[in-house]
């Protein structure tokens, strides 16, 4: 593999692309102009449309790794990161609309967290429910690495042990191929079947990649949200991948296609219009969403909001046929229990609980379960896809596995204080964690905690790895500290991708981004980076 930089070019938007892998790579080259006069809500710094002042927020990064695995076979890790705000990451400008509500210490002293290895991780990863495992043949096989890829080449190979060979790629090594944004990149996600990756930056734009052939992409099409609020929050794919919808800090929803000819404006949903009743036009209000997810059946769209409660749109009839209430603070993430069916729904907030919803059992606009544990609000959920286990990630700095069937009623949680939230005065967005002043929840009902990475500056991202390209043998997470955190399901960390030191540098200083915040101000050689979000490829053993 090459180690020097071969070529560097202007890529979709004014997108810089750095190729150290000698990777052919198409895209278009536009120039564009940052607009932002919002204090973030997350915290983050701001400033003035169409000039880049010496506070401008920081830039986004896309970025791409090789390697050489040990089966001798060339792979690709790529990670989505979003650089830190002004010198710290993303410190700076509180608002009223994510605001910590206040509480004193912990008191006492510092409770232990969950022992790592965990002992139901270690059961869950011998039930083969996570993954293949080693039977006692293979344990006592003498046949050369060379002939177990030559029988998986002829299909020779039993299931099992083509399983035990996908899920041990984990990628990751030096950066191969980087592209530079302009803006926060905020997030992005492959598609299913891993055709194509889209990115959600700050500057308002979707960009779509179409990644058919997984070491060879193609920028081919970029979105724009009209009536766009700070940034773009989340984004989510129809399940036959035609149409992709995304939000911002605003009631409305933007509808695209994702066919490179149809340059037509999206389709605009109102998640607030409630429908009509005698003629008169009903509204669920002014709100912000934070996350968003499509029905399996591609009908409806689930939304968690900033005003407390879940949504639910019908894009036939183009209107919220359901409005949930339950929880005390922004829901700041949602997703449904199973990818082909739109009954059971999942949402966390920050009120630190998940609520369990189903679609058919809705008369009271009741859940019909909690899942408690976290002590701090959660930042993401993530469903395994099976119905059954659930993952996220909680402003305590920990990631949580859950068992739909241990999840408690609604009658069990009746008599709570309303939540943990605040009572050690923390603020993610601000500060560290203070861990001096951690008590576990008395009614934790996780069957997995997960530490290391770090939740701060701004809702961090977790995920289970795919099926198919590692058999779902792993969780992971984004880090405030430029890192990607992969565990083992026992809670030991099975590998740490430290995007931060694989990047240092990588985008020379110049007028164009001297005041990005991924460079500081006052010792040009420190670096800042933080992962958000990232993407593990379905079909090959690739994270972006």
């Amino acid at each position: 593999m090459s180690g020097s930089i071969q070529s560097q070019f202007a890529s979709s938007e004014g997108d810089v692309m750095d190729d150290v892998g000698g990777n052919d790579w198409e895209d278009e080259d536009e120039d564009e102009d940052e607009n932002e006069d919002q204090a973030s809500p997350e915290g983050s710094s701001s400033s003035t449309a169409g000039q880049t002042p010496a506070h401008q927020y920081g830039a986004g990064i896309l970025r791409f790794f090789i390697h050489q695995t040990s089966l001798g076979s060339r792979s690709f890790q790529r990670l989505l990161d979003e650089s830190g705000g002004i010198e710290d990451g993303y410190g700076g400008l509180r608002s009223s609309q994510r605001r910590t509500r206040g509480g004193g210490g912990g008191g006492g002293g510092k409770c232990p967290f969950p022992p790592v290895p965990s002992e139901e991780g270690r059961t869950l990863m011998s039930s083969g429910l996570f993954g293949n495992n080693e039977n006692v043949e293979e344990r006592r096989s003498n046949k050369s690495l060379s002939r177990k890829l030559l029988s998986r080449e002829l299909g020779t190979n039993a299931p099992r042990a083509n399983g035990l060979m996908s899920q041990g790629l984990i990628p990751s090594s030096k950066a191969d191929l980087i592209i530079h944004y302009d803006s926060r990149c905020y997030s992005g996600q492959f598609s299913d079947d891993g055709n194509f990756f889209f990115s959600c930056t700050q500057d308002y734009m979707v960009r779509l990649y179409d990644t058919s052939n997984p070491y060879k992409w193609k920028y081919y099409k970029s979105l724009t949200h009209p009536f766009s609020s700070w940034t773009i929050t989340d984004a989510s794919l129809s399940p036959d991948n035609r149409k992709l919808a995304y939000s911002s800090v605003a009631s409305t929803v933007c509808l695209a296609s994702t066919d490179p000819t149809d340059d037509g404006d999206p389709l605009q949903l109102d998640f607030a219009y409630m429908g009509t009743r005698s003629g008169t036009r009903r509204r669920g209000g002014s709100f912000g969403i934070w996350s968003i997810r499509f029905s399996g059946d591609g009908r409806e769209i689930v939304a968690g909001t900033n005003d407390h409660f879940v949504y639910v749109y019908d894009i036939e009839s183009q209107q919220s046929i359901l409005r949930l209430p339950g929880h005390s603070n922004d829901v700041n993430a949602v997703c449904f229990a199973e990818g082909s069916s739109p009954h059971i729904l999942y949402s966390g907030s920050d009120d630190t609980l998940i609520k369990v919803w189903d679609r058919r059992s809705m008369r009271h606009n009741r859940e019909v379960g909690v899942f408690a544990g976290h002590t701090e609000g959660l930042t993401y959920v993530d469903s395994k896809g099976d119905g059954r286990y659930l993952l996220s990630n909680g402003k305590d700095q920990t990631m949580k596995l859950w068992d739909t069937r241990k999840m408690l009623s609604s009658e069990q949680t009746a008599g709570w204080e309303p939540s943990f939230e605040g009572r050690s005065g923390f603020d993610y967005r601000l500060m560290a964690y203070p861990e001096q002043d951690y008590h576990p929840h008395p009614h934790d009902c996780s069957v997995v905690t997960f530490r290391g990475h770090r939740v701060l500056k701004t809702l961090i991202r977790c995920h289970f790895s795919p099926p198919t390209s590692s058999d779902q043998r792993y969780v992971y997470s984004g880090s405030e500290d430029g890192s990607v955190y992969i565990y083992n399901m026992d809670a030991t960390l099975a590998k740490k991708i430290n995007v931060e030191e694989a990047t240092y540098k990588s985008r020379p200083i110049n007028e164009r981004n001297r005041h990005r915040s991924y460079y500081s101000s006052e010792n040009p050689d420190k670096w800042r980076t933080c992962v958000r979000d990232a993407s593990w490829q379905p079909n090959a053993p690739v994270i972006v």
